[in-house]
């Protein structure tokens, strides 16, 4: 069964996580531990209860704003002018042995839910994302995530109408 974690170098094998993108895989194997530790990430992973230190997938999770005036017009209207206070899901990775078994979407919905539950004791507007591309921009858009007027590769997640 799979099981969501807050990562822990002691206890996650990092080093054999590899999900094609060098970027990522550097981030989780030098850095995850530091950002972790300093307070400016929060690396939650997915493991299977079978194999509880391989990691099959991670997502980061951060604290952030966005200038009203770059979400949509109809939802700026309601917002303040000042910066708005939102989540920040900087990165997000499946290993490549765990394509096509839809874990992209689990790890979202983790970061998600995870958002909903702290929006209950911190305010936060929306969940950021900053896609890689057009081919993930085209991934969050179908699930609801929708792309900022001057910056169309940062999407947002209104959390209130999740």
């Amino acid at each position: 069964m799979l099981e969501e974690q807050v990562f822990d170098a002691r206890l996650h094998d990092r080093a054999s996580f590899h999900c094609g993108v060098q970027a990522l895989d550097e981030y989780l194997h030098k850095y995850a531990a530091q950002q972790n530790a300093k307070g400016l990430s929060t690396v939650f992973v997915v493991v299977d209860d079978a194999a509880p230190s391989k990691i099959l997938g991670f997502y980061t999770l951060s604290a952030a704003q966005v200038a009203a005036q770059q979400l949509s017009k109809t939802e700026s209207k309601k917002l303040p002018r000042y910066p708005v206070p939102c989540f920040r899901m900087g990165r997000l990775a499946r290993a490549k042995e765990a394509r096509g078994a839809g874990l992209g979407e689990i790890l979202m919905g983790c970061a998600v839910e995870r958002c909903l539950r702290a929006r209950s004791l911190v305010g936060a507007y929306a969940l950021l994302v900053d896609a890689k591309d057009e081919k993930n921009k085209a991934f969050y858009e179908r699930y609801g995530f929708i792309a900022c007027i001057d910056a169309p590769l940062t999407l947002y997640l209104p959390l209130g109408r999740v």
